[in-house]
């Protein structure tokens, strides 16, 4: 058995997903960005609530939290380095922890960078990965906190997943994303594919993600920074790997 996953469009672009065990009934909701659409998504599918499961403290990741609780007691877990931050916490957990949800064990991956204190859910069973504001859909999240090193050193530990793996981020971000990509990459058969396919699928508002991590992998600058062709593409072939994905994220930064 594998995990069903509900995605929740909230905010203005936010994702928050709700992951049911049917063997079970336990049902993890990722990220609480605002509570009426997940409170709506639990009354439609009659879902019960057993685990919250936080990936970073921002206001958009965790902010429907109270209002979600009020009606559906759960477990709330989120990351120990974070949970000064964070609402309050049942469960803390730090890299190489695992829960269980349901038949399902997860495995908790420090992605550290975007905030300090980011973690991600990897689900190897289902294969599934939720990576919030670290890895997503042709980009990566800004880095606020972290160092570009840091950043770098937590998107390589994702890349390293099985290639099938379904990456569910957290926003929808990836058209703006694809035309950056576009601007550093623009002789990528695979991403001049996707971006009209990204474009399709906006165009009659369906969401873009999850990605595999493979799409990711060929068309992600992010995840490119070893890439030869791309070093060269950018006059840095002889820069550290590190070095050419601060270079990317910086241009992204001002795109």
């Amino acid at each position: 058995m594998t995990l069903d996953i509900l995605t929740i469009p909230c905010l203005s672009d936010n994702y928050a997903y709700l992951a049911h065990d049917s063997a079970t009934g336990e049902t993890a909701l990722i990220d609480a960005p605002e509570a009426g659409p997940i409170l709506a998504a639990l009354d439609e599918s009659g879902w019960p609530l057993s685990h919250v499961l936080i990936t970073h403290h921002h206001a958009d990741h965790v902010d429907g939290l109270s209002g979600i609780l009020a009606r559906h007691p759960a477990t709330v877990i989120g990351a120990k380095a974070d949970e000064h931050r964070l609402p309050d916490l049942d469960v803390s957990v730090t890299e190489g922890d695992t829960l269980t949800i349901g038949g399902e064990t997860a495995h908790v991956i420090d992605v550290s960078g975007h905030t300090v204190g980011h973690i991600a859910f990897h689900f190897p069973q289902s294969g599934v990965v939720f990576t919030a504001d670290s890895l997503m859909a042709l980009g990566c999240g800004r880095v606020f906190e972290g160092t570009m090193e840091q950043m770098w050193k937590s998107l390589s530990k994702l890349a390293a997943l099985p290639p099938e793996t379904k990456i569910y981020s957290g926003h929808e971000y990836t058209a703006a994303n694809a035309r950056f990509a576009l601007s550093i990459d623009p002789q990528n058969s695979d991403l001049i594919s996707r971006s009209k396919a990204v474009d399709a699928a906006r165009t009659e508002n369906r969401p873009t993600v999850p990605s595999t991590l493979s799409e990711e992998l060929a068309t992600n600058p992010f995840l490119r920074a070893s890439d030869p062709g791309l070093k060269a593409e950018l006059g840095m072939s002889s820069a550290s790997d590190a070095e050419v994905f601060a270079e990317i994220r910086t241009r992204k930064d001002n795109f």
